[in-house]
Parts: structure tokens; C-alpha cells; sequence
């Protein structure tokens, strides 16, 4: 059946990109009503930013939604991670401010919080997306892909010239909780040229190191007080891959693999998905296909602590 919170949770942070102060609060909602943003600091208009593909604004450092009216919520990848991976399908986000906060730069804090006020049940089956044929796109060197599966499991891999990171590759089955014990603690990075270009250029105004975004200099890993894993960047980078994917509308039954992709393809990815006809249906699941989902069998003592680091 479908899920919601048992009760609302609040979020306080800075936006990595802006700097600024944001509250978000997620509160429960009824079956069907998917996942929706709702600018609580614009006092008219359309102020609803449904979490859907189609409403994504393609860039290549977050993922942004606009709705029609042009009113926008940016890095909204890491909570919507998060809701895919404790097996959130209905709830309300109400925000202050145009950008998700960063928190640690994972979906930890955000799991936690979620996990600790625990899921709802509610009487309506899951609507989930099974894909029927691959569907690839490419763009730049880099390539994303779905094929068919009767349960979603993400491969990533990439290649950084920075030597801390360099070629890492990763596959993981989301079932069994998966998602919170393997990925949701890895954090977001980037390499100490590319933060000197982000903020030269007005961005990434939020972002401490070690705080909230892991930085690369070479052999150099800045980072506090170590890498929670070892192969954390693409950790992190399939992290992102399921947050985008959730943007179908709903649990994705595919096998999908990034090479170098980014937001900005995997959502390419998904409009190609819905363009091409008998790629994907949509099914009502029964308890089988439930039980293969992310979110499936959590376990709150699986759930990393801060404490966990290996580097």
C-alpha cells in the first residue's frame, strides 16, 4: 500500500547554493497526492511545485522544479532520495525559500527525521512504473539507461581526474533498505577548482567543506574528518540518480545505468522514457512487487549514525 508520515518533520539548513536560511517542513498527505513543494514565502499565486519530470528545469549542479507560473525549488535531489529510499509516496513539503536545505550534504538527516516519525499506511496500492524495453540517451561522453526489471537496482560509474577519485563503479539492489544502509550518508562533492567557478559565478555560497560537500584537490580530500566510504563519490552520484528517478511520479521497476551522468541527463533519460511508446506502463502492485521495493524492510539500527567514517 501506499505510504505517508505519521506526523510532520521540520528541516532548518542553508541552501548549498544561495547561503540563505530555509525551513522545510514534509507533512502527511492523502492517498494519490504524490509529492509536491509548496512556497510558503510567496503570498500569491501558484505557489504548488508538483515533484514530477516534467517540471524539471535541466542544469547541471542540482535538480530544479518550475512550475507554470515560473515559481522554482532547487537541489530538491537528496530529499526526494530520501522519500524514495523509506518508501514515501504522498506528502506535502512546505518550504521558505527557493532551495532545499543542504544539511550535511546527504540524505542522512533527512531519513533520520523522516524514520523517526514513522510511515502511515494507507488503503491505496502503489502505482509504480515498469519498464518493458531500454531506453538510452547520451550527451558529452556520458550515457543513462534503463532496462527492463522486476525490481529497480542502480549501476553507476565515473571517472574524475582528481587522483582521490579517479574511475569508481558501484551497483546496488534498492530492496531491503538498501538505500539508507548504502547510500543515503554519502555526501555531495566536488573538486577545489570547480567550488573557486561555483562561487566566482554567484553559487555554491552555502557549501563548507567537510561540513556539507566533500572537496577533491587532487590526491587531497577535504572532507572533516574523513570519507564516510571509500568510494563515496559514486555513492553519492547513484544517491542523486534515485532522487532524479523519483521524479517519474512514482516507484521505478528498471535497471538503470549512469556512466558519467548527471541531473540534468537522467532526466533526459526519463522524458525519453515516457516519449518512446511501450518503453514503460504503469501497475498497480500487489504485495510481491511491494515487497521489492525501496523503503521495503528498513531497519532504523541500519540507519548510519554521524560517527561512521572510514578514511
Amino acid at each position: 500500500m501506499q505510504n505517508t508520515l505519521k506526523a510532520s518533520v521540520t528541516f532548518d539548513g542553508v541552501g548549498l547554493h544561495s547561503g540563505k536560511p530555509v525551513r522545510m517542513i514534509l507533512k502527511p498527505a492523502s492517498a494519490g497526492h504524490g509529492i509536491c513543494f509548496r512556497r510558503t514565502d510567496i503570498a500569491l499565486g501558484n505557489t504548488m511545485v508538483p515533484a514530477l519530470w516534467d517540471r524539471v528545469e535541466r542544469t547541471p549542479l542540482c535538480t530544479r522544479l518550475v512550475n507554470a507560473s515560473g515559481v522554482a525549488v532547487s537541489t530538491v535531489e537528496h530529499i526526494m532520495a530520501a522519500l524514495a529510499g523509506c518508501g514515501i509516496h504522498n506528502v506535502m513539503i512546505d518550504i521558505d525559500g527557493p532551495e532545499v536545505p543542504i544539511m550535511d550534504g546527504s540524505s542522512a538527516h533527512f531519513v533520520r527525521g523522516i524514520m523517526q516519525k514513522g510511515l502511515r499506511r494507507l488503503g491505496v496500492p502503489v502505482m509504480a512504473y515498469q519498464m518493458l524495453k531500454p531506453v538510452t540517451v547520451s550527451q558529452d561522453g556520458a550515457t543513462a539507461t534503463l532496462l527492463p526489471s522486476n525490481r529497480l537496482t542502480i549501476e553507476f560509474h565515473i571517472d574524475f581526474a582528481e587522483a582521490a577519485i579517479g574511475r569508481q563503479s558501484k551497483t546496488l539492489d534498492l530492496r531491503n533498505g538498501s538505500f539508507a544502509r548504502e547510500l543515503c550518508d554519502s555526501r555531495t562533492f566536488c573538486s577545489r577548482s570547480d567550488v573557486e567557478t561555483m562561487q566566482a559565478n554567484g553559487l555554491a555560497l552555502g557549501g563548507v567543506p567537510g561540513e556539507n560537500a566533500v572537496v577533491f584537490d587532487g590526491p587531497q580530500v577535504e572532507s572533516g574528518t574523513g570519507l564516510r566510504h571509500r568510494d563515496e563519490p559514486v555513492r553519492h552520484k547513484m544517491l542523486d540518480a534515485l532522487g532524479d528517478l523519483s521524479l517519474a511520479g512514482g516507484p521505478v521497476f528498471g535497471h538503470y545505468i549512469g556512466e558519467r551522468a548527471g541531473h540534468s541527463l537522467t532526466n533526459t533519460l526519463l522524458r525519453a522514457v515516457f516519449a518512446t511508446p511501450g518503453a514503460v506502463r504503469q501497475v498497480s502492485c500487489d504485495a510481491a512487487m511491494t515487497a521489492r521495493l525501496p523503503g521495503q524492510g528498513l531497519v532504523w539500527a541500519e540507519i548510519p549514525t554521524d560517527a561512521r567514517r572510514v578514511a
